[in-house]
């Protein structure tokens, strides 16, 4: 047979071979944001920009106003609290920034101490992780009307309250006073913070499971010690792992913040949609501004490492 009447196929470069991958896997949550959520985006745009009524025949009447929507919100507009909407946001994004680092931190800790090597240690990650499967809110709740609101409450005002934290600290180190009552305020919150790092902790151990022991056997030939393995393999090689942790937490905490139950108020609660609706967008602007920032401040992290 000649080469002729044979058939060549020829092979997808691995570039395009990888998009095409990323493509598929990406396709379900592409068609479900187009289906449940591209719609009510361009709505609430849309209502931003309008003054939301009820019609005489029922539906909804829309009268275009322009910016008004936004000015009213940030000019005499108040929170269910009756702080400025400008206070609430600045409070929110503090508080987000300084729980992201905790709660990244945390999970990144118990994530290597549920992959080190014990006895027991396939019932510790069960036991660990049993919130995670049976639903978080239902183990705090289970928690919080049991003999855990007890140990909660012991927790906050005993030794691990805010106060008696700040005096422990205040006796024991040098640390200046706002440094102290921050740590002061982490540990009388230590119960909630660990109900948070659940899901992160998988990511992290997921990741831990994934690096090579070839890594840490060349290491070890080269006289590294643990502290320094840590920094210049193990933190490395979980970079994408960490990004997307930290893009996860930052969805997590803007999900359950505040402002989104002020979207609530206004939009049903006082039945200012209109309203409500331009603090939704300029919620998801906050948002999207400060995974920009998160996302920046990691890769000039990761290209000082490289340096």
């Amino acid at each position: 047979m000649s080469k002729k009447g044979v058939k060549t196929r020829r092979k997808m470069k691995y570039s395009t071979s990888r998009k095409l991958n990323g493509l598929i896997f990406m396709l379900p949550w592409i068609i479900g944001f187009i289906t449940f959520f591209a719609v009510p985006i361009k709505n609430t745009i849309l209502y931003s920009f309008n003054k939301v009524e009820v019609g005489a025949a029922g539906g909804i009447e829309l009268t275009f106003n322009g910016i008004q929507n936004y000015i009213d919100l940030f000019v005499s507009e108040v929170s269910t609290t009756s702080q400025p909407i400008q206070r609430i946001f600045a409070t929110e994004n503090i508080s987000i920034f300084t729980n992201l680092s905790l709660i990244v931190i945390f999970s990144l800790f118990l994530a290597i101490l549920a992959n080190a090597k014990f006895p027991g240690r396939g019932m510790v990650r069960v036991i660990f992780f049993l919130p995670i499967v049976l639903g978080l809110p239902l183990i705090v709740e289970w928690t919080a009307n049991s003999t855990g609101r007890m140990m909660i409450e012991s927790a906050s005002g005993g030794m691990f309250g805010a106060e008696n934290s700040v005096e422990l600290l205040l006796e024991y180190t040098f640390l200046p006073k706002k440094i102290i009552e921050f740590l002061a305020v982490v540990l009388s919150n230590i119960f909630q913070l660990f109900t948070r790092t659940g899901v992160q902790t998988m990511i992290f151990l997921a990741g831990l499971q994934s690096i090579s022991p070839s890594h840490y056997e060349v290491a070890k030939i080269e006289g590294a010690n643990r502290y320094e393995t840590f920094w210049k393999v193990t933190l490395p090689l979980l970079s994408n792992v960490l990004l997307f942790a930290v893009i996860y937490t930052m969805i997590d905490l803007f999900l359950n913040s505040s402002i989104a139950e002020e979207v609530y108020n206004f939009a049903f609660a006082k039945s200012k949609i209109g309203v409500g609706s331009a603090l939704s967008v300029v919620y998801m602007i906050n948002v999207l501004v400060v995974l920009v920032i998160v996302l920046i401040f990691l890769k000039a992290v990761k290209v000082i490492d490289k340096k």
